[in-house]
């Protein structure tokens, strides 16, 4: 079974990719949403005057609006029907993830398979509704408060950019299902990844016109550029990198054959959270902060100083969100990677680890091992998402080029070419058995 592994691997190449007309289909679909997707980060919403729009997007680039434009792709500066993209639906799920660990009906509803996900599902697709309705009403009456971006303020504006902005999401929400189930990698993300991408070309312009002009030296945007690429391969060594635990299997008897003794392995990632951190720790602290920042200046006195404490660089900004990232970290692992599971799992299979005895003491071990794992893996997604703080709060560079933008596009970039390979993988295997079962016959 290993060598025809093996084999698999050694032969695998673009060329399964031409024969294999579900894959295409697949990743056509996925270009085709995402293009969609696209075009729609450039439809505004009615009544807003497009030139004073820009003029207060470019004022609030640095902040922590230019930070939910880049995920928004843009959409959000030019006040697009995405302009919430899909955070209403990340922070949705992120309550009620937290909602199932402490509430009893919740977590039976989980335990009861298929059926309870479906509920679960449902019920966060109507706290997105009511998360989205909120924020596309705190920006509504926000924009009436910064002078002449509204044309016509009122009751009618509010309505219309409350169900436009509302609509929007609940479309992406549904195109990154469609994604998931039809298309090549995981929809929500790879919707937040071509928002990112899609705005790389303008920050490097950007970076590039800083030095032009004289305001940026050419060491610094060369060392600039010499650390996102030193950030991109040490991201790449991380997320590839795994604990591998032997796991042996004795001898047994199937029927009348004896069935000789072997091993295998149980990865563990370092980062087994993956990319989900840093994206629900960034949804939390914007969630709060959305209104206050348009009501800056003009709000109460409150308001004012959260806006303030929570700008890029400020202490109390990076406190919060590295507290974050490392408390979503030990919590999605837990969701992601049940040691008593696993252990029971290896039990009924008559797999063990050498030296730890099988059930409780080996779920034990397991979780020593995840704990340790995952605290160098919340050390290092809590080091590359603050890279970019940094930077914006005492360089004023685009933060596009920081850790927290290139690990979404690196994770996604490697998770996607994952899926791509285990279906090609999947194709060439199948035609081995096709194969080998025309032989069989033949004989």
């Amino acid at each position: 079974m290993a060598s025809m592994a093996e084999q698999l691997a050694a032969n695998m190449s673009f060329s399964a990719l031409a024969n294999s007309q579900e894959l295409k289909n697949r990743i056509w679909f996925t270009l085709g949403a995402l293009i969609v997707y696209r075009l729609g980060s450039y439809i505004p919403i009615p009544g807003i005057d497009s030139i004073a729009l820009e003029q207060f997007a470019t004022q609030n680039s640095a902040g922590i609006l230019g930070w939910m434009n880049s995920l928004a792709g843009g959409a959000l500066g030019r006040m697009a029907i995405f302009a919430l993209n899909v955070m209403p639906y990340i922070s949705a799920s992120i309550i009620i993830q937290l909602m199932t660990s402490v509430s009893p009906t919740l977590e039976a509803l989980k335990k009861e398979g298929e059926s309870g996900r479906k509920k679960i599902n449902q019920y966060t697709r109507y706290f997105t509704v009511l998360l989205a309705a909120m924020q596309a009403y705190g920006i509504a009456v926000g924009l009436e408060g910064q002078g002449s971006i509204v044309t016509d303020p009122g009751m009618f504006f509010r309505a219309s950019t409350v169900i436009t902005l509302t609509g929007g999401t609940l479309f992406l929400m549904w195109l990154g299902e469609q994604i998931t189930s039809r298309g090549i990698g995981n929809g929500v993300s790879l919707i937040i990844f071509a928002g990112i991408v899609a705005n790389l070309p303008s920050a490097l312009a950007a970076l590039l016109e800083l030095g032009r002009t004289g305001q940026m030296s050419f060491f610094l945007i060369l060392a600039i550029m010499v650390m996102a690429l030193a950030v991109i391969a040490f991201i790449v060594l991380v997320e590839r990198a795994q604990r591998r635990l032997l796991i042996q299997y004795p001898k047994r008897q199937v029927g009348m054959k004896m069935t000789q003794a072997d091993s295998s392995h149980l990865p563990i990632k370092i980062n087994t959270a993956g990319v989900i951190p840093p994206i629900f720790a960034s949804s939390l602290l914007l969630l709060p902060i959305t209104v206050a920042n348009f009501s800056a200046g003009k709000g109460p006195e409150w308001l004012n100083q959260i806006t303030a404490l929570l700008g890029h660089g400020r202490p109390l900004y990076l406190v919060l969100f590295a507290v974050l990232i490392v408390f979503f970290s030990f919590f999605q692992t837990s969701i992601m990677f049940n040691p008593k599971e696993t252990a029971e799992n290896l039990k009924k299979s008559g797999g063990f680890i050498l030296g730890i005895r099988p059930g409780e003491k080996t779920a034990e071990y397991l979780d020593w091992i995840l704990t340790r794992l995952t605290v160098i893996g919340a050390a290092y997604l809590v080091f590359i998402c603050l890279i970019p703080e940094f930077l914006v709060g005492y360089s004023g560079i685009p933060f596009y080029f920081g850790g927290t933008s290139l690990l979404i596009v690196v994770s996604v970039t490697l998770d996607t070419v994952a899926q791509l390979q285990g279906h090609m993988l999947a194709q060439q295997y199948g035609k081995l058995l096709e194969k080998a079962s025309l032989r069989s016959k033949k004989k």
